[in-house]
């Protein structure tokens, strides 16, 4: 999520290959650990960038670390304004992953992330929004008012509490926790806002960046520098009202490098689906990132053309709008396995 508008995007070319990926065969090396780091709003980033790491993984490694919530953690309770903020969803990291060069591709799998506190938070930002006026959609009446709910968090029952701020009413909301903000230093030495997500990542308010799936980003840099953060209890698509159930979070995520594999946009893979995102603006350009990426990867480890996997995906693929608030819309297209061929050897 994010309350700050007027950053200018630029795309990154895409129509790349991916092949061979198997985020269940992934071999550790013997001498694997687990490397164990705490972020405080002293040590936070805010811009995803090449900057001297926090810490160094090898190849095999968990990283055992927690995030801040998309706020800093300086929302505490009722009257607390977002004046308070020092910055939109600060960053963990950068992690340097030894041995990671521009051109491979970082492995990130997510083992485990668990909600670092009793409550979340969901608020109004002027000038914020998918159903308000911003830089990009301009308007002549005023901007919404700023509101701040609070969702108390139900461990045992796995749900966040809804409470109208108008009324009485309450509904419970299932728990799916996932980062928003997952990425690397971009290329070309630029240093993106923590609030854009791009070809490196970023805010992508994907729930698909959750317990189970593991996700490929592009490495730019040496050390791919590896930034986290913005997590989230749950969230709908679209991400709407511009915030998810915000809440710090504990993460154990697993890193891995593949060795002179490029891939162009962010890469999700479980083991029923394959899915790429598209981040761009309008959303319509985001859907067709998306789905050249899924075409070419396709492509690449299950051996069918371009065309026969255009013409599959049109009756099986699926999309999902993870957000439409952001500088960049993302969308992730999908397509389950069993409707593929066997992978290639």
């Amino acid at each position: 999520m994010r309350f700050e508008s007027g950053i200018r995007v630029s795309i990154l070319a895409a129509a790349v290959v991916l092949a061979n990926l198997a985020p269940c065969a992934r071999a550790q090396n013997a001498d694997s650990q687990t490397v164990r780091y705490h972020a405080t709003i002293n040590d936070v980033k805010y811009v995803y960038a090449t900057a001297p790491p926090v810490a160094h993984l090898k190849p095999g490694d968990i990283l055992d670390a927690n995030s801040l919530d998309c706020f800093g953690n300086a929302i505490k309770k009722p009257g607390d304004t977002l004046a308070l903020v020092k910055g939109d969803n600060p960053l963990t990291g950068p992690l340097f992953i030894d041995g990671a060069e521009p051109g491979d591709t970082l492995v990130v799998k997510f083992l485990d992330l668990q909600v670092d506190g009793d409550q979340g938070l969901g608020a109004l930002g002027p000038g914020f929004g998918a159903l308000n006026a911003t830089n990009y959609t301009a308007m002549i009446h005023p901007p919404l008012p700023e509101k701040i709910w609070f969702y108390p968090i139900d461990h045992a029952g796995n749900t966040a509490t809804f409470q109208a701020l108008d009324s009485n009413y309450k509904v419970k909301i299932p728990l799916h926790p996932f980062l928003g903000c997952i990425g690397v230093a971009p290329a070309g030495g630029e240093a993106r806002s923590s609030i854009v997500p791009e070809a490196f990542g970023g805010n992508m308010d994907a729930p698909e960046a959750s317990v189970g799936n593991t996700l490929y980003l592009p490495v730019n840099v040496s050390g791919a520098l590896l930034y986290f953060g913005d997590g989230h209890a749950a969230m709908g698509d679209g991400e709407i009202a511009g915030s998810a159930v915000e809440v710090p979070m504990r993460a154990r995520l697993q890193v891995d490098i593949v060795k002179g594999m490029k891939t162009g946009w962010p890469r999700f893979e479980n083991e029923k689906e394959i899915m790429c995102a598209g981040i761009y603006r309008p959303v319509d350009d985001a859907l067709r990132i998306a789905f050249t990426e899924l075409v070419s990867w396709i492509h690449a480890d299950y051996g069918l053309s371009d065309l026969d996997a255009y013409e599959l995906l049109s009756k099986t693929g699926k999309i999902h709008l993870t957000e439409m608030v952001d500088p960049n819309y993302v969308v992730i297209a999908s397509v389950e396995k069993k409707y593929l061929p066997p992978k290639k050897k």
